[in-house]
């Protein structure tokens, strides 16, 4: 197996001085990237090429540290700048794609402005930062910031970016390379059917429920958000209500993010192949299901899962969302129809199993994805039919009988 690159985030408590020095970076870099990304948009209205990287890192950087508009260029790291150049390539280069069908489509590049809720600058090997002996991160013209180290990192980091978040906290986000971990041969493997009322499904029958943790939060949330309304545009007292909501909305993001990855690792950890159904997440969120889907997070879950297969050498499967997993009797084989989400509990018309909804998409999950999965824990009722002519009993009395086969 090749290596793979994995990100690892860290809170950062930077001090005074600090956090100025950091806010003079998140604006010289957004500065550099709308004045790239406003003269590539006028090459293309005038109808002239592109500028290269190249030349818009010598007329915006460069010369423009020179002029007395842009001096206060010279401030930060010039590592910076020139990420902020390299995003911009990258911004034009997705946008692109996805009109050549390469990759999901995407808007075209966008100006940022100092109100957007995500800061970000990134540092390069070439800036020189470093983990100093006593475990502050050093960066170049900002100083040693002090870092909450939650676990070791696995092997050197290429490359920190430094976040602000909208609820103001600070975090470095190193990118390593990692060697995928081999666990013990499991001979166990799951489908998993993704829900509202149970967050997920196991083909084996277990059922997780949903946290729904932004619908337990909902009442705090709406006191927040009515003291944000009532303070007057621009003043102080605003942006720290501002500060308040955002703060009450990232513990909701956290706690869900902890729970996917609990989960996650649990499945991965406990099976040696997953196969789960592809939603078709963007079309769920137009309904009046919205808020429960994104409180559900099933795309980050899946994508958690998807990275743990490979670095844990484990097996995930993806099957296409047009499987009639809950239509199809996991007994038998015989699709039966689409039934109304009412429907909770059904029985085979062919083969007489009562089926859980759920648990029978789960297990046609798998089945799906070629695993070899057993439902003999899923809650599935067998009942009793006729037997054939040759396997009718008699009674003492010598009155004949049909006899029920378990298990048909």
């Amino acid at each position: 197996m090749t290596g793979m690159q994995l990100r690892y985030s860290f809170r950062l408590y930077p001090n005074g001085p600090q956090c100025s020095a950091l806010a003079r970076a998140f604006g010289c870099a957004r500065v550099v990237y709308n004045d790239a990304l406003r003269a590539r948009e006028s090459a293309r209205a005038a109808g002239e090429a592109f500028p290269k990287a190249g030349e818009l890192s010598r007329l915006l950087i460069t010369e423009a540290k020179l002029t007395e508009e842009r001096a206060w260029l010279g401030e930060v790291s010039a590592v910076v700048l020139q990420q902020s150049l390299r995003d911009l390539d990258a911004a034009y280069r997705n946008f692109f794609d996805g009109l050549k069908g390469k990759r999901p489509r995407m808007g075209a590049p966008r100006f940022k402005s100092r109100k957007d809720r995500r800061q970000a600058v990134r540092f390069t090997a070439n800036a020189r930062w470093k983990i100093t002996t006593g475990g502050d991160l050093s960066l170049p013209k900002i100083g040693d910031v002090r870092v909450k180290w939650s676990r070791s990192l696995p092997s050197v980091p290429s490359t920190v970016t430094v976040i602000k978040d909208a609820a103001g906290r600070y975090f470095a986000s190193f990118v390593v390379e990692t060697e995928p971990v081999t666990l013990a041969e499991s001979d166990q493997a799951v489908g998993i059917d993704l829900g509202l009322g149970h967050f997920a499904v196991l083909s084996d029958g277990a059922k997780i429920d949903a946290p729904r943790f932004l619908r337990r939060a909902e009442k705090k949330l709406k006191r927040a958000q009515q003291a944000l309304s009532r303070k007057a545009k621009g003043s102080n007292n605003r942006d720290k209500a501002r500060v308040k909501v955002a703060r009450a909305h990232a513990r909701v993001a956290d706690a869900r993010r902890e729970f996917h990855h609990q989960l996650s690792t649990r499945l991965i950890r406990d099976n040696q192949a997953v196969a789960v159904e592809d939603l078709a997440v963007k079309g769920l969120a137009r309904t009046r299901l919205a808020k429960s889907v994104h409180d559900a997070g099933w795309s980050a879950f899946v994508t958690m899962l998807e990275y743990k297969a490979v670095k844990f050498g484990r097996d995930f499967h993806r099957i296409g969302r047009f499987e009639p997993t809950t239509q199809v009797c996991s007994q038998c084989g015989v699709k039966d129809g689409p039934k109304p989400l009412c429907i909770r509990v059904w029985e085979c018309g062919a083969c007489g199993a009562v089926l859980d909804r759920d648990i029978n998409a789960a297990v046609n999950v798998a089945k799906a994805a070629g695993l070899a999965v057993s439902a003999c824990r899923a809650k599935v009722r067998p009942v009793l039919v006729p037997a054939q002519r040759g396997e009718a009993g008699t009674h003492r009395d010598g009155q004949s009988t049909v006899v029920g086969i378990p298990g048909l």
